[in-house]
């Protein structure tokens, strides 16, 4: 599993919080404390702030007096993160591109040129229509995704599809969460080097102890294919979770990463 995490992010109360009263000590310790948990890219993102394209410089900065962690430039203003991916000392993750109004246009051409080859991008199943409610809708974008890709000759192994999980509720039809599970199989067959990733929190929205839902998702996710997640790589419960839906569909032999892991403190 391929972890972003997700705790500099503005929506996030402590961070919004940090940002207003430009907390620098805040932003750093949650870097480390996050790098320090084992994760591969830490999520940068100023959400609704003033002056994002500032905030999110801000942000980078104190990141990397840090750690040089690679950085998942999150904003839904593709401008600010091309803007801010030359202030990146390695190569990070695009957070994150659609086919919503002209995103791929401005940013594939951008990642298809050698100095940006190493770059990751995130890829949202969502157009101009908003989040598409059936499975045939999502693949249709999926699709259309991945002609650009093709076109621009961006390797699949550096595309994470996010096929939007949305907030669980009790369906009268029973649909739950099999549409979302249903587009991450199609994906694992037909593009198979490509990431399939996710907000794995987003499902918990609004529900009561929200980390049993959480839990419960992560686990059926990676089941489906699911190997990249934006999640809060503190959580210890969560990220054993993890580790042992990995060993349970054969992806870690002899248990051999999650007895290291427990070793380690990674989770309790």
């Amino acid at each position: 599993m391929i972890i972003i995490g997700e705790k500099l992010n503005g929506s996030l109360s402590a961070c919004k919080k940090a940002i207003e009263e430009r907390d620098g000590e805040y932003i750093k310790d949650m870097a480390k404390r996050q790098v320090d948990a084992g994760i591969d890219f830490i999520d940068c993102c100023a959400s609704s702030a003033d002056n994002e394209l500032d905030t999110v410089k801000w942000m980078i900065d104190l990141i990397q007096s840090v750690t040089d962690c690679p950085i998942s430039v999150d904003s839904p203003d593709i401008s600010v993160i091309i803007n801010t991916m030359p202030l990146c000392g390695k190569p990070g993750l695009v957070n994150s591109v659609s086919c919503e109004g002209d995103k791929i246009d401005l940013m594939f051409p951008i990642l298809a040129k050698s100095e940006n080859s190493k770059w990751q991008v995130m890829a949202l199943l969502c157009d101009d229509k908003g989040i598409p409610k059936t499975v045939e809708h999502r693949i249709e974008v999926l699709d259309k995704i991945m002609a650009q890709a093709d076109k621009h000759g961006i390797n699949h192994k550096r595309i994470h599809i996010d096929p939007l999980v949305e907030v669980l509720y009790m369906k009268e039809d029973g649909e739950g969460i099999f549409t979302i599970l249903d587009v991450m199989k199609h994906i694992k067959k037909t593009y198979p080097n490509v990431h399939i990733s996710g907000g794995a929190s987003n499902i918990s929205y609004n529900l009561p102890v929200r980390r049993l839902i959480n839990q419960a998702f992560i686990a059926l996710a990676i089941s489906c294919g699911m190997d990249s997640a934006v999640i809060d790589p503190l959580n210890g419960d969560l990220r054993g979770v993890i580790l042992a839906a990995e060993a349970m569909i054969g992806l870690d032999d002899f248990c051999a990463e999650y007895i290291s892991a427990y070793r380690q403190g990674l989770f309790s």
